[in-house]
């Protein structure tokens, strides 16, 4: 069959037809136990009653006008991102992506505003924050930078969880407008920081008169036991937030949330988006939100993700291959001493579906909130049953 796909995936050899809860089918007839989620996506699992409902409304309804007009529904989806957040204003967007781009786009506007000519962000070593040509830029990955050069101009790399290096800096830039950052590194091996980071970020933001932007695409919308990460610590609220993944459970959506001067920052004819903040998207947004505090999911993800790592940690406790098995909440990542892309098909083998990340070291661990203990006890068994044969391939 000819391939009429750009190259850009290196897809598994199975393709699913169908999905309910933390369950998928594929054209097989053979289930699978989702532990990935679409990469941190369908928070509430596969067919959710009342996510079903919230598309089958408002695709009757009206799916799509333009920003040149008011939209009720993204009025409502803002509100109850700003309760939630702390914030105090709303761009919504498409993706986590166009969510960072906004945010780059606020701070050099910041900048200007300030007189510096080349306003420069601080950003992670080992950070994603989206495929963009500024995202890519801003992100700490050579593997996702390579072929794409030049790169965009305007950001200062950084250690991750290295506030001495960030002090560094700032006595020797005066460019500097803002630092960057993922209160969990998602893509770079689950990697969480001292439990004051964030902390000490603002702090710095503050004396030297930076912005703080916190990436929140993958940790947000619940997964790690709070809506947002920042607030498993007092006084850490960013100036620019930015959401996507979760918030649309599958539908494409994301936002770029701001206070303060941020949130003024930009007038019309600044920014914009075709399909961003249409009455669709926000209105399965809206329900997204409203399921899982309705639910209490946030709290569940919480027990359920100290529920789950430490019965990894028993189960993978003498198995040689493991460095070390960390998360938040239900963002869980297990280490391993080599790079093992060949893990995935064993996990096929396994009927359980995760992903690697941190160079291929760890396997990361994204299950929908409405995950069981039982359905939790599934997942660890079965990944204790795929490194383990992995142990005994290599």
């Amino acid at each position: 069959m000819a391939q009429t796909l750009m190259a850009t995936y290196r897809p598994l050899p199975v393709t699913f037809t169908h999905g309910r809860g933390v369950h998928l089918w594929d054209t097989e007839g053979r289930e699978y136990l989702d532990a990935l989620a679409g990469i941190a996506v369908t928070a509430l699992g596969h067919s959710h009653p009342a996510i079903n409902q919230a598309i089958s409304e408002q695709a009757c309804r009206l799916l799509h006008v333009s920003n040149i007009y008011h939209i009720e529904e993204q009025q409502q989806l803002a509100k109850t991102l700003c309760r939630l957040s702390g914030m105090e204003r709303a761009f919504f967007c498409n993706s986590g992506a166009e969510a960072n781009e906004a945010a780059i786009k606020l701070c050099r506007l910041y900048g200007h505003q300030k007189g510096i000519q080349q306003p420069c962000i601080i950003v992670m070593e080992k950070a994603f924050h989206g495929r963009t040509l500024a995202c890519l830029s801003a992100s700490g990955s050579r593997k996702v930078q390579a072929g794409f050069e030049p790169l965009v101009q305007g950001f200062i790399r950084a250690p991750y969880n290295d506030i001495p290096a960030l002090e560094t800096i700032a006595q020797h830039r005066q460019d500097v407008v803002a630092i960057m950052a993922e209160p969990i590194q998602g893509e770079g091996g689950i990697c969480l920081p001292d439990e004051d980071y964030i902390q000490q970020l603002r702090k710095l933001c503050d004396r030297q008169g930076w912005l703080l932007i916190l990436d929140e695409v993958q940790t947000g919308v619940g997964r790690t036991g709070k809506f947002y990460a920042y607030q498993h610590q007092e006084d850490c609220l960013p100036d620019i937030l930015t959401t996507a993944k979760a918030l649309g459970n599958g539908i494409p959506i994301g936002a770029c949330l701001a206070k303060g001067i941020a949130a003024k920052l930009f007038k019309p004819g600044d920014h914009g988006s075709t399909f961003g903040g249409n009455p669709f998207a926000c209105h399965v947004a809206h329900a997204v939100i409203n399921t899982i505090e309705e639910n209490n999911l946030v709290s569940q993800a919480a027990h359920r993700g100290d529920f789950l790592l430490n019965l990894l940690k028993q189960k993978l406790s003498n198995i040689e291959a493991v460095v070390d098995i960390r998360g938040k909440g239900l963002m869980i990542g297990i280490e391993l001493k080599k790079a093992s892309p060949e893990i995935l098909t064993i996990g096929l083998e396994k009927r359980i579906l995760f992903s690697l990340t941190g160079g291929d070291h760890v396997i990361r661990l994204l299950p929908p909130y409405i995950l069981s203990e039982q359905d939790a006890t599934a997942i660890a068994e079965r990944i204790a049953d795929c490194i383990t044969d992995f142990s005994n391939v290599g």
